[in-house]
């Protein structure tokens, strides 16, 4: 359970706020402060972290000049095409997925392909009713020609991956393409990608991924701008400048020999695309990155279900860097390569370090207010123009590339898109601790309900994991971070105020929007079972 000590600090009149500078620093406030040794413990580590913190940010522009120096380079043809096409085999892990696998069934048997060169696999670990209504519809499709078939795991050992690695001895493709339950690939993704395989050193073909249902909400409208931001400038700027990039686990097709080439499926991370990315081009495969080739999917509409997802990201990418950065530093790749793969496989390392810089920014605040606030923003500003400005110019340009014709609409959703981050701070926080420890979880799925741009009453509560105590902790952070703004209103120090407000609108809006979410589907079901024992 939360303190009860920042709500309360909510409460200190401005008259005790001055009491309070009084108290600590009247021995050393005459005119001119001077720096004591413990004002330089609190500065040192505080600008130290800022000072990583934006090395991260300046690595977003240099992202933006490679995406502009190699764009050239993207949706070129292949070289040759196949004169008589390659078997493919079709994957599709799926795991309770009840609302989603009818549709993504329906859509992968309509693919353009001659049916005796394609396989489709349905990997199914579900342990509810999603098992017989699947098997009952990959039967009918299969009945009627389709060739498809259904392939059930009475256990989740390795989850995705196992699933995967289990379905792969049986495939008869030379050829992968994997599909999660919430994408809905076009008709011609395999006409559009299986002759780049032309090239015996092609291991992947990564597509970009869209959004059914991109308007649904506030939440869909800023995942949409954070996802495109990967898609359209960092796998382009990646690809373009020859350094590695990732599978994305879905939306894409692999060479069967680089999979076993890599070293096959392993499940010892939580993103097992992202481990067999780098395995595969460690061996000397290339990845080919289309993004004209555009495959639909389902965002979450939900605050926590959002940050589950995210931070099964984050912990798996940092468990990748864990398990593969000796062999990447010790392979014969460049320099340039190897920082490139580090800034790849580490950002999330920033939530951690997020965390610090939130428990140093009141002492640092009241330091500053007797250092003088014009001497620390010839420090500051640097450091914002390399963090914040550089998150604003990145997805920025991103949805201008995207959308030149509603691009301009992207900075209405800056202020959005700044505190989402902020509501993921501690739930990635936790997500990277345990993958520095070594600590092992679960893969959690993320739920999907079939849900288009369309409102609708989300009453699948079964589907949903309980938040716990993660949204008390975060309304604890807001009220903190509400504590700052009045303290630097308090100390005319106005400049940091929108700054203060993003971190307070974010964590406020990740535990009234959970705690909201939880209480209105509660109230959903309860009036369900109600209506079932009536009826009954």
């Amino acid at each position: 359970m939360p303190s009860t000590e920042l709500p309360i600090a909510l409460l200190v009149s401005s008259s005790t706020v001055s009491r309070l500078q009084r108290a600590f620093f009247d021995d050393t406030f005459a005119g001119i402060h001077t720096l004591s040794w413990f004002d330089y413990a609190l500065l040192i580590p505080y600008f130290t972290l800022l000072i990583i913190l934006s090395i991260y940010g300046l690595h977003r522009y240099s992202v933006i000049r490679a995406y502009y120096k190699h764009k050239h380079k993207l949706n070129q043809p292949p070289a040759q095409r196949f004169s008589e096409l390659p078997r493919v085999t079709i994957q599709l892990p799926i795991f309770n997925e009840r609302y989603v696998v009818e549709r993504l069934i329906e859509c992968v048997v309509e693919m353009e392909y001659p049916k005796d060169r394609l396989e489709i696999q349905v990997l199914d670990d579900s342990t509810d009713e999603t098992h017989p209504f699947t098997e009952r519809l990959v039967n009918e499709y299969a009945a009627m020609g389709h060739p498809i078939v259904y392939l059930h795991r009475t256990n989740r050992h390795g989850f995705k991956a196992g699933a995967l690695e289990e379905a792969t001895k049986k495939a008869k493709g030379e050829f992968l393409a994997i599909f999660d339950a919430d994408f809905l690939p076009p008709k011609d993704f395999l006409m559009r990608t299986i002759h780049y395989f032309t090239d015996p050193q092609v291991g992947l073909v990564q597509t970009r991924w869209g959004h059914i249902n991109k308007h649904y909400n506030l939440l869909t409208e800023v995942q949409a701008i954070l996802l495109d931001g990967h898609f359209v400038l960092e796998h382009p700027a990646r690809f373009g400048s020859g350094h590695f990039f990732n599978f994305n686990g879905t939306a894409g097709i692999l060479r069967r020999q680089a999979i076993e080439d890599a070293g096959g499926w392993e499940h010892d991370t939580l993103t097992e695309d992202s481990d067999l990315s780098y395995r595969a081009q460690l061996k000397g495969y290339k990845f080919i990155y289309l993004p004209e080739v555009e495959c639909p999917s389902e965002l979450p509409v939900e605050t926590f279900a959002f940050q589950v997802q995210q931070s099964r990201w984050a912990k798996g990418l940092m468990q990748v860097a864990l398990k593969l950065w000796g062999r990447i530093w010790r392979s014969d790749i460049s320099l340039g390569h190897k920082m490139e793969a580090w800034c790849h496989l580490t950002p999330n390392i920033s939530y951690p370090m997020m965390i610090l810089v939130t428990m140093l920014m009141l002492p640092v605040m009241i330091v500053r207010f007797y250092v003088g606030w014009w001497e620390m923003v010839l420090i500051d500003l640097p450091l914002v123009i390399a963090s914040f400005w550089s998150i604003t110019a990145f997805y920025v340009v991103a949805q201008r590339e995207l959308y030149p014709k509603t691009w301009w609409r992207t900075f209405f959703f800056i202020p959005a898109l700044m505190s989402a981050g902020v509501a993921l701070t501690i739930i990635n926080t936790k997500a990277v601790i345990e993958a520095i420890l070594g600590v092992q979880t679960s893969f959690v799925r993320t739920p999907k309900f079939a849900i288009g741009e369309k409102k609708m009453q989300v009453t699948q509560k079964k589907y949903r994991s309980r938040s716990g105590w993660l949204p008390y902790l975060e309304l604890a952070f807001g009220s903190y971070f509400l504590f700052m703004v009045a303290y630097a209103i308090e100390t005319y120090n106005f400049l940091a105020v929108p700054i203060l407000l993003l971190f307070v609108g974010g964590y406020y809006w990740a535990g009234i929007s959970t705690l909201w979410q939880e209480y209105q589907d509660r109230l959903r079901w309860e009036a369900a079972q109600q209506m079932e024992t009536e009826s009954a």
